[in-house]
Order: C-alpha cells, then sequence, then structure tokens
C-alpha cells in the first residue's frame, strides 16, 4: 500500500480552495507552508539508567489570526510531515470556528504504551525544554492530543513555569481542573462532533433516535461520542473498533458497558454479546452515523465505495484522502468535515486560556452552552457555502476558513 503523505494532502485542499476563492499567487504561497518550524532532539535518561534520544517537533503553520494553539501527539509514526498537515488542519480549524487564534501543532516520536510514569514526566519536561522559546500566552500553547494526557500537561506547564520563574496556566490547555484546566475539556472534541451530528440531521431531515452508529478508534474522542450519542441523539451504539479490531451487533450494545470495557481491560475483543469485526468492515456498514475517530487515511479511494453512512462526522484529524470525499460526496455520504467536526476541543482549549487570562472559571453548563453556540454557528457558515457553491462539505469549509486566514494576512500587509 503505498504511504499517504498528509501534508500534500492538506496543501492540495488548500491548493483547490485557493483557486475558488481567486487568491493571488503570494497569499497562497504563504498559505502552503508553515511560518515557522522546529525540530529538536531530547535525550532522556530512561528507568534502566541508559540515556535514549527521541525526536520532537513544533509546526506554527500560520499565526495572523492570533497565537498559534495546537496539540502535542506522542506516537510512534509521528512525522514532522504529520505535525505540518495538523498544523495546517489547525489553522483552518481556528478559522472556521471563528476564535482569535492561528494554527500549530507539536509532537514527538515516541511509544507512551512502553514507557513508565516517571520517563513519561521526564519526556514530557525534555520537550518543553527544547521548545520553550517558541511558545508562550502570546506565541503559541500546546494542547493534549493522541496520547498526551492532562497528567502530561501539567508536568509541561510546571516545567515551563520553571523556566520562565512565574505562573503562566495559560501556556497548555487540556490541564487538570485544579492547575487551571476548564470544566467541560474531556469530552469537547466529541461534544462539538454530537453538536454538527445534530445540526446536519436537522437540515438532512433525519430523525436521530433509534438510529445506529459506529465508530472507528475507541479513544478519548471515540468514547465520548459513544455516550453522547446515545445521551444527546438517542443514538444506538452497533459497532466499535480500536487499533486491534472490532465489536459488532446489529440489535445494539450497552454504551456504558462497553466503555467500562475497554477502559478496565484496554481492548474490545471478548467484549460479551458481541461478535468481532474488523477495521474495515466497521468502516462499510450500513449505519446513519459513522465517526472516523482514529488515525489519519483511513477512508481512501478503495474503500470510499463501499461506505454506506448517511454521515460521516471526522472526529479524527484527516481520515479522508481527496479522491475518497469525491466518491462520498457523489454517492450522497454527508461528511462533516474533520476541521469543522472536531473543532470542539480547540474551542474549549481557548474558553481555558480565556478563564486562565482573566483568572475566573466557568461553571460546566456555561463550557456548554458556549461551545453549542460556536460549533451551531459554524456548521451553518459552513452548510451555506456548500449549498451556494455546490461543493463537498470540506471545500465549503475552507472556503470560509482560508479566506478569514487570507484577509488577516492581507490586513496585516504581509501580502
Amino acid at each position: 500500500m503505498t504511504t499517504l503523505n498528509p501534508f500534500k494532502i492538506a496543501q492540495e485542499q488548500l491548493d483547490a480552495a485557493a483557486q475558488r476563492l481567486g487568491l493571488d499567487s503570494a497569499t497562497h504561497e504563504l498559505l502552503r507552508w508553515p511560518q515557522k518550524e522546529l525540530i529538536v532532539t531530547i535525550p532522556i535518561q530512561m528507568d534502566d539508567g541508559k540515556v535514549r534520544v527521541f525526536h520532537g517537533y513544533r509546526v506554527q503553520y500560520n499565526y495572523a489570526r492570533g497565537p498559534a494553539k495546537g496539540g502535542l501527539r506522542w506516537h510512534p509514526e509521528e512525522t514532522i510531515d504529520t505535525v505540518r498537515a495538523l498544523a495546517a488542519w489547525m489553522t483552518w480549524k481556528t478559522a472556521v470556528v471563528d476564535i482569535p487564534l492561528g494554527g500549530g501543532k507539536g509532537g514527538v516520536t515516541c511509544n507512551p504504551k512502553e514507557m513508565s510514569e516517571t520517563e513519561k514526566q521526564r519526556l514530557a519536561r525534555g520537550y518543553i525544554r527544547a521548545v520553550a522559546s517558541m511558545l508562550s500566552v502570546t506565541k503559541d500553547v500546546p494542547a493534549p492530543d493522541v496520547y498526551t494526557t492532562p497528567q502530561i500537561m501539567a508536568w509541561m506547564m510546571d516545567e515551563y513555569e520553571t523556566l520562565v520563574g512565574e505562573h503562566h496556566p495559560g501556556v497548555i490547555t487540556g490541564k487538570p481542573i485544579p492547575l487551571g484546566g476548564s470544566e467541560g475539556r474531556g469530552d469537547a472534541t466529541a461534544r462539538g462532533g454530537i453538536y454538527v451530528t445534530r445540526e446536519a440531521a436537522k437540515v438532512l431531515g433525519i430523525d436521530l433516535r433509534e438510529k445506529t452508529m459506529a465508530i472507528q478508534g475507541f479513544g478519548n474522542a471515540g468514547q465520548h461520542a459513544a455516550l453522547l450519542g446515545h445521551e444527546l441523539l438517542g443514538l444506538k451504539l452497533v459497532a466499535v473498533s480500536d487499533s486491534r479490531g472490532g465489536i459488532y451487533n446489529p440489535k445494539g450494545m450497552d454504551v456504558k458497558q462497553a466503555v467500562d470495557y475497554k477502559l478496565r481491560t484496554g481492548r474490545l475483543e471478548g467484549f460479551p454479546g458481541a461478535e468481532s469485526i474488523s477495521n474495515e468492515e466497521l468502516l462499510q456498514l450500513d449505519v446513519t452515523v459513522l465517526f472516523p475517530s482514529a488515525l489519519e487515511n483511513t477512508i481512501t479511494s478503495s474503500n470510499a465505495g463501499k461506505i454506506r453512512c448517511k454521515i460521516s462526522c471526522e472526529l479524527a484529524n484527516g481520515p479522508t484522502t481527496p479522491e475518497a470525499d469525491d466518491i462520498l460526496y457523489q454517492n450522497g455520504v454527508f461528511v462533516l468535515p474533520d476541521f469543522l467536526a472536531n473543532a470542539g476541543g480547540v474551542t474549549v482549549s481557548y474558553f481555558e486560556q480565556v478563564q486562565n487570562t482573566y483568572n475566573f472559571y466557568w461553571p460546566l453548563d456555561e463550557v456548554h452552552r458556549r461551545l453549542d453556540e460556536k460549533m451551531t454557528r459554524a456548521f451553518h457558515g459552513v452548510y451555506q457555502l456548500y449549498l451556494k457553491e455546490k461543493v463537498t462539505m470540506r471545500q465549503a469549509a475552507y472556503l470560509v476558513s482560508v479566506a478569514r486566514v487570507a484577509e488577516a494576512c492581507k490586513l496585516r500587509g504581509w501580502v
């Protein structure tokens, strides 16, 4: 199988939007590349006394609209191109929900599943020491992402504050609540996706009560999507998968039991009352809502024609390739594109920054209300353009966000 370069895909998606918007060549070229990137080596002493050298990255894609913002991924296959692509998507994501931030992303090539808590803490602190010059509440604010937790964020914040010698809780978001984290951050990515799924169902005339959902990827976003999809929309979970494979029961599964089982055992296989199913088979189930919630490039030109869901709500970043997008559009699958569908996470991270800045914290219902408002407005802005321009929802979302970033670059006199 050919390896798809996520950054080339991100550039292709931008190129199409730039052409449709009639962007001048200088603005187009500026938006095709990160404004700043840093690649670092991080020597860490492991528990056995040996030193291992890790490779880390931080990319600030565009900061015309505000400080860069974006998660930190710890993954064995992390590369600079993955981080570039994710930083680009973060730029469009903050613009599409209209929050005053730019886009950034970071990562470390490592396997946290094979590391102890003390090794993770050393790596978290080592990473911050290596990239601290790029970070501050007015420059770049990291957040959690794949395999990084509130605890890891807490260590990073503490290391940054140790380096600068004063409190700066807003420099890292996704922190534990006692250290200035926001209520509602834990399920924000999924909750934002559920809000836009609700709005999509309204415009499509679909009543979601007792309809089916399948979830590919059962980490933080996938688990919360299962719980909230059931609780807020009345959806029935019929299939779910993780990196090892999945489980399926056409009659539906108890969502809380499935989440508890995964948290308790670390896997899905063996869940009582369900048969096993592959990730590939799960994607092709005839369900009302599919939540691709794993990694990039899972829906490609080779399997897009077999996808039968009515709505695909992309909680993962970059799960669908451009060729697959066209096939889904032709086949009438309504795609809620990643940088709209999963923007709930960065939106509540932004709320966390705001609360940190004026040192006053909102109750949970206030966070939910403001998130709902932001996501609903963003969905309808994109949907109106989708109808008007007769393009895919992803292209419509690009038109909204690229126009906003281009305008900020022009107002600054950069182009």
